[in-house]
């Protein structure tokens, strides 16, 4: 009997079982990367409140970020690349309870220091989960890893552009105690992410299994190619990044600066702006899956380029309206660079994932870090302004080796 006859008869007569158990799994891993990235974005929603609390100058505000964010980036290659040899199913939850302790820590901290303890045990629980939840989501993918990465990334957008709006209506009314008041999402998620454990500990025999009779569905190509490719990939996340934390860390700042609305306005903006990045993410994959990652990737990037020019010069009805349109399409690229990156590196998703992952934190943090100390020194609007440019690297994505193109080969 041949492999691939033998790999259809473990699965034929309980597929769609399967299936239904695996979508569900990957339902569960969404709905918990929700929880997760609320939570975390809650932190940058209460920087007004911090800033004044603490008399903060915005490279204290950045530094903030810059905790939080390197110790999430620092971290999660090194767990994706263990990972990869010795999976750990029940590490989901243990980093859900990383976040957990961050928050009611943050909570209750009275000095800046304690801050800074605070939101890094909430990075370190970010890079705990990430490596391992982006593995469970390939694992139930059933091939379609562009649609499980963009759906599993939705969930985490989505709670991204909810943090805001509950730093509006329950933080500012009720102080930063109410911080606290999260820590409910956490021990939720932690529930969660232990069934999903242990789905991930009774499928790994079999998958390995399964892993061991596939043929060979990979990209072939030089050592060379796959190190531009890679190198490609990181100046295009610097890309991505450095103008997102342009707009999630100093968005609220820009509005009242420029316009003179109110904090809880500003945040209302910043929900909308990142509710369109969850509502773009969903794109990526699907599309990605149909004509290839690479042109998702070259055309999220370099498609927002005219409308991050216009941006800083504009009234404050048409910037809500481009922050969409930024959000919508800018989102698309992340769920494609990641599997890209894995089918560019098969049999390594736990260190790609890591990588990218801690790239997306370690560069949005740099980039708060070093805006926050380029509005002290200038203006929030001449940052704006500098940002504008940044997609125009997307150029570089046309220089991407064609996957599908190579596989087919």
């Amino acid at each position: 009997m041949s492999a691939q006859t033998t790999l259809n008869a473990l699965g034929e007569a309980t597929a769609p079982s399967r299936a239904r158990i695996a979508l569900r799994v990957l339902a569960a891993i969404s709905f918990c990367h929700f929880l997760n990235d609320m939570m975390q974005s809650v932190i940058p929603a209460i920087y007004p409140i911090l800033k004044t609390a603490y008399r903060l100058n915005f490279g204290q505000i950045g530094l903030i970020t810059l905790t939080t964010q390197l110790t999430a980036s620092l971290l999660q290659p090194l767990i994706g690349l263990y990972t990869d040899r010795r999976p750990l199913p029940y590490s989901l939850a243990v980093g859900m309870g990383a976040t957990l302790a961050g928050l009611v820590l943050l909570s209750l901290a009275p000095t800046f220091g304690m801050i800074l303890a605070a939101v890094a045990l909430v990075g370190v629980g970010s890079s705990v989960f990430h490596p391992e939840s982006s593995r469970v989501a390939r694992m139930a993918s059933g091939g379609q890893h562009g649609f499980a990465q963009s759906l599993f990334q939705v969930g985490g957008n989505a709670g991204s552009s909810l943090g805001p709006l509950l730093a509006a209506f329950i933080v500012l009314p009720n102080g930063q105690r109410s911080i606290a008041w999260f820590s409910a999402a956490a021990l939720l998620g932690i529930v969660v992410l232990s069934r999903v454990g242990t789905w991930y500990k009774a499928r790994r025999s079999t998958l390995t299994k399964v892993k061991s009779l596939s043929p060979e569905m990979h990209a072939r190509l030089s050592s060379a190619k796959v190190a531009l490719a890679l190198a490609i990939l990181i100046v295009l996340m610097f890309s991505k990044f450095f103008y997102l934390s342009s707009l999630s860390s100093y968005y609220t700042f820009f509005l009242m600066s420029k316009f003179h609305v109110s904090v809880r306005t500003a945040q209302i903006y910043l929900f909308v702006f990142l509710g369109a990045v969850a509502t773009g993410t969903i794109v990526g994959g699907p599309v990605g899956d149909r004509i290839g990652r690479k042109y998702v990737i070259w055309w999220s990037i370099l498609g927002i380029f005219p409308f991050t020019v216009m941006l800083p010069y504009v009234s404050l009805f048409w910037t809500g309206l481009l922050s969409v349109m930024i959000g919508l399409v800018l989102a698309s690229a992340f769920s494609a660079i990641v599997v890209y990156a894995q089918d560019l590196m098969p049999g390594k998703v736990g260190t790609v994932s890591g990588l990218f992952f801690g790239l997306a934190f370690g560069l949005g943090g740099i980039g708060a870090a070093l805006l926050g100390r380029l509005a002290d020194s200038t203006s929030i609007d001449f940052v704006y302004r500098i940002c504008s440019f940044l997609p125009a690297i997307g150029l570089l994505a046309a220089f991407l080796p064609n996957l599908e193109s190579h596989k087919a080969n």
